[in-house]
C-alpha cells in the first residue's frame, strides 16, 4: 500500500505547518519587540551606523540637499531589504520556523533605520518620545494608518504624533503593539503566500527579495511625505 500523500495532502500538510508555525511564534513578541528594535536601528547595530550617522553621511554626498539625501536613504535601505529578504527566503517549507522571525527581525532592523533617518533629516529629534512613536507608526504605511485613525485605534498621523504638544505614556504601549501585530502578520503572510516558491529555493529568495524591498521603498516615501520638515514650520 502507498502510505505518501497525495498533493493535495502535501498542501494541506503545508499550510498546516505555516499556519502552526506563526501561531507559536506571534506570542514570543511582545509589545516591546519593536521598542527594542528601534533603539538598535537609532544607536547603530553590529556593521549598521547609527541612523544619524548613516543620514548624515547622504546628506554631505548630496551637498547638502535634504530631499536628495532622502532619496538616497530610500534606495539604500529598500536595497539592504531587498537582500535580506533574498537570504531569509532561500530555504524549504521546513525553514519557515526560523525564516518567518528571522526576516521580520531583519526588515523591521532597515525599515526602522530609514524612517529614523528620514525624520532626523526632516529636524526632528530622535530621542523625543513622541517622535519615536511617529517613526513607529509610519512602519504600519499608508493604508493601515488610515485605517487605524479612522477605526479609532489610533489617534492621529504620524506628523501629528511627532509634533503633539504632550508625550502619552498609554500611546507607546498602542503603537509598539499594534505595530508588532502588523509587521508580524505582513511577513508570516507573505511567507505563507509563498510556500509554493519555496520549492525552488532561489526563486523563493527573489518573491522575498522583492517583496520585503518593495514594502521598505513605500514606508520610506510615506515617511518622506508624512514627516514634513519641522524647520520650514518655525
Amino acid at each position: 500500500m502507498n502510505d505518501r500523500p497525495t498533493y493535495a495532502g502535501r498542501m494541506g500538510i503545508r499550510k498546516s505547518v505555516a499556519g502552526s508555525a506563526g501561531t507559536k511564534i506571534a506570542p514570543k513578541f511582545a509589545s516591546n519587540y519593536v521598542r527594542t528594535v528601534l533603539d538598535h536601528a537609532i544607536d547603530g547595530f553590529g556593521p549598521m551606523k547609527s541612523a544619524v550617522s548613516t543620514a548624515d553621511a547622504k546628506l554631505v554626498d548630496n551637498l547638502g540637499d535634504v530631499e536628495k539625501a532622502i532619496r538616497g536613504l530610500i534606495r539604500l535601505h529598500t536595497g539592504l531589504a531587498g537582500v535580506q529578504g533574498f537570504v531569509t527566503n532561500l530555504g524549504g517549507v521546513a525553514a519557515i520556523a526560523i525564516a518567518v522571525p528571522t526576516n521580520v527581525l531583519g526588515v523591521t532592523l532597515v525599515q526602522c533605520h530609514l524612517v529614523a533617518g528620514v525624520a532626523h533629516l526632516r529636524g526632528y529629534d530622535l530621542e523625543d518620545p513622541r517622535v519615536r512613536n511617529a517613526i513607529l507608526t509610519c512602519m504600519l504605511g499608508e493604508e493601515t494608518v488610515d485605517e487605524l485613525v479612522r477605526r479609532k485605534k489610533l489617534p492621529s498621523s504620524p506628523m501629528t504624533l511627532a509634533t503633539s504638544p504632550v508625550h502619552d505614556p498609554e500611546l507607546d504601549r498602542l503603537v509598539a503593539a499594534e505595530v508588532t501585530t502588523e509587521l508580524f502578520g505582513k511577513v508570516a503572510g507573505r511567507r505563507v503566500a509563498t510556500l509554493v516558491g519555496r520549492r525552488i529555493p532561489l526563486l523563493g529568495g527573489g518573491v522575498g527579495a522583492a517583496s520585503d524591498g518593495m514594502s521598505t521603498y513605500q514606508i520610506g516615501t510615506y515617511a518622506a511625505k508624512e514627516l514634513k520638515d519641522r524647520r520650514l514650520r518655525k
